[in-house]
């Protein structure tokens, strides 16, 4: 029992030095990156980083996004199809992109309102692209515009999405979307989102007011069925200001309601 009690105190002062000189070590050099070309063939290991950056991030996909397919019912018997969706190809820092949104309504048959974009979408930072290129409106009046933009996640995990558009008849607008995802469950995901528009002039005929046109303020609760399959509901507040406001009355439009809505989020 003396021994073994000795031989307890004595351990910790056989190992310490060895600890003390392993903390003592210097960290290895760092290796060259051409280090394999010691061992191997200079040509082919050329060759094998080529093919390793291009694995890591030089390599072109696509995506396709329906970030909303969804009826939207203000219980007054109007209802919408409202679409939005992004098609992209390309690499990490240049794509090219494909965007379109609009509105169907169920009661007069028709779109009253849709467009399509092609932009090149170029990554200025670790969170944000720059895009330019052109948009279409098929309705109404088949207006073109050229557009810049930019797109990305701001602080707090925001996604933003705002650009400028200068139509073919000189009228200056711009529009401004943002919204945040945040987890319930890893299923359940509530989702406020909020798109606001502004002009530089009046334009009666496409019920453009001149400054701060018009706010769209919602929330969506969706359900994760497979990651890339979620219905969702919600609730928006849609409000058209100054003489925005008075082009949409005069059409015999509603320029303050709240609507429900249902829909689907998709990608793949």
């Amino acid at each position: 029992m003396k021994r073994l009690f000795i031989t307890s105190l004595l351990t910790p002062l056989a190992i310490w030095p060895t600890v003390a000189t392993a903390q003592e070590v210097p960290p290895p050099p760092e290796r060259p990156w051409s280090l394999a070309n010691e061992y191997y063939d200079p040509g082919e290991m050329d060759e094998a980083r080529k093919e390793l950056l291009h694995e890591g991030g030089a390599q072109s996909t696509f995506s396709y996004i329906g970030d909303r397919l969804e009826t939207q019912f203000d219980g007054k018997g109007n209802e919408v199809l409202l679409w939005d969706s992004d098609l992209w190809f390309g690499q990490a820092l240049n794509k090219l992109y494909f965007k379109s949104e609009g509105e169907y309504s169920w009661g007069d048959n028709e779109i009253e309102d849709g467009e399509i974009q092609a932009l090149y979408s170029r990554g200025i930072s670790t969170f944000f692209d720059v895009q330019a290129g052109v948009r279409y409106d098929f309705e109404p009046g088949g207006r073109t515009h050229a557009v810049i933009g930019l797109q990305g996640f701001a602080p707090y995990m925001f996604e933003v999405d705002a650009a400028l558009f200068l139509s073919s008849d000189g009228d200056l607008t711009a529009r401004i979307e943002a919204e945040h995802e945040q987890m319930l469950t890893q299923r359940l995901i509530i989702q406020p989102r909020v798109e606001v528009a502004f002009a530089a002039q009046n334009n009666a005929a496409f019920s453009e007011g001149e400054g701060l046109s018009s706010l769209d303020l919602g929330v969506r609760l969706r359900y994760e069925i497979d990651r890339k399959f979620a219905p969702y509901i919600g609730v928006e507040w849609q409000t058209a200001f100054g003489n925005t406001e008075n082009f949409i009355k005069a059409d015999g439009g509603d320029s303050n309601k709240i609507v429900g809505l249902v829909g689907i989020r998709t990608w793949f």
